[in-house]
């Protein structure tokens, strides 16, 4: 059973905690973390979820488990789901914020990297069916379609931003 560090308004740990599936109390938070990964042909690695996580495309991220802080969570989350090591030092935060209709803290990553053959992943079934590499456009095809997960496409949306602002790609 997984536990999960519960937080104050200002981010700081409580010392409490919650198990998963347990509602989050009234006035406390939990850490959510997700990560874009691009190709140096522009495109994002995709993930389609298993059918018990609702079978729509996503990135890969998912909540911190106690002790761990927003990147310990994301190099767990991405090793667990897709067999994917990351480096710690190519990750950059591009967008951290509080939602208060969720209770949640969320910060979402991107990493520039080219992985050599995907088929080799090692992914984790209860998770995830397949992967592949999408473009922006494909990705918002899919959104219109109503088959990506809404709130990794609205992270998303916030990523091509920073992307566009910070000149990181010119593929997107």
């Amino acid at each position: 059973m997984e536990i999960r560090d519960l937080y104050d308004s200002e981010r700081n740990l409580t010392g409490e905690t919650i198990l998963k599936g347990e509602e989050i109390p009234e006035g406390r938070y939990i850490l959510v973390v997700s990560v874009f990964i691009q190709n140096s042909e522009g495109k994002f690695l995709i993930q389609k979820r298993s059918e018990i996580k609702n079978g729509k495309f996503a990135t890969t991220g998912g909540h911190a488990k106690t002790g761990e802080n927003s990147i310990q969570a994301i190099l767990a989350e991405v090793e667990e789901e897709i067999g994917l090591k990351l480096n710690p030092n190519d990750l950059q935060l591009y967008s951290s914020n509080k939602f208060e209709e969720y209770r949640v803290f969320g910060d979402d990553y991107y990493v520039k990297m080219d992985i050599e053959d995907i088929s080799n992943l090692k992914l984790q079934k209860e998770e995830v069916d397949s992967v592949q590499w999408l473009s922006k456009d494909e990705i918002l095809d899919l959104m219109k379609q109503d088959k990506f997960f809404k709130n990794h496409y609205e992270e998303f949306e916030i990523l091509i931003n920073w992307l566009n602002k910070n000149k990181f790609s010119n593929k997107c």
